[in-house]
């Protein structure tokens, strides 16, 4: 059962770390120097961007939990 938890704590850490990378830049960042600001002031605040900081938090709540099951389970 501890190998099923360990593979949603890998899943859940690799789909983080892919929705954080694919939410907009705010500025000021590494964004910016690569061309990052030039849309994102047309944009806004789209259902988009609201569904994927939707995702994300529920991703980021897996993988917490995930992380507290395997230390429960491993103690």
């Amino acid at each position: 059962m501890t190998a099923v938890y360990i593979v949603i704590e890998v899943l859940a850490a690799l789909g983080l770390i892919l929705l954080v990378l694919l939410h907009s830049g705010k500025g000021g960042g590494l964004s910016d120097m690569f061309g990052g600001s030039v849309g994102s002031a047309a944009q806004g605040s789209t259902v988009v961007e609201k569904n994927l900081d939707r995702i994300t938090v529920a991703v980021a709540l897996i993988f917490a939990f995930a992380t507290i099951t395997l230390d429960l389970r491993l103690q």
